[in-house]
């Protein structure tokens, strides 16, 4: 059984749009030394699956790459904001954004 019955905020439309997971850890130390952090973060999927999504997509091509160099582009937090401003995207999950989060925040205002 899905948690679905105990969250009314989720709603026939949010979940026929698929679910997305943005993983993320700034730097290669961090991806090759705090493998929990990224298990938990990995983890954040199942969760999205118990609310009742059956499409997810798990967006980890930004892990060891840092938020602090101007130069790098993080092309999966990029996807992210493209597939919620096609209106594709029926969750988001992801486990200690930081900035990463209130950046997407903003961008939904507008």
């Amino acid at each position: 059984m899905t948690e679905l019955l105990c969250s009314p905020k989720i709603k026939p439309e949010h979940l026929a749009r698929k679910a997305i997971v943005y993983l993320r850890q700034s730097s290669e130390k961090q991806v090759r030394y705090n493998l929990e952090s990224q298990r938990l973060q990995y983890e954040v999927a199942d969760r999205i699956r118990n609310l009742g999504w059956r499409e997810v997509e798990i967006i980890d091509s930004d892990l060891g790459s840092s938020a602090g160099m101007a130069a790098a582009r993080r092309e999966g937090f990029e996807r992210v904001l493209s597939l919620i401003a096609l209106g594709e995207v029926g969750i988001v999950g992801s486990r200690e954004t930081g900035v990463g989060c209130w950046r997407c925040a903003r961008f939904l205002e507008r």
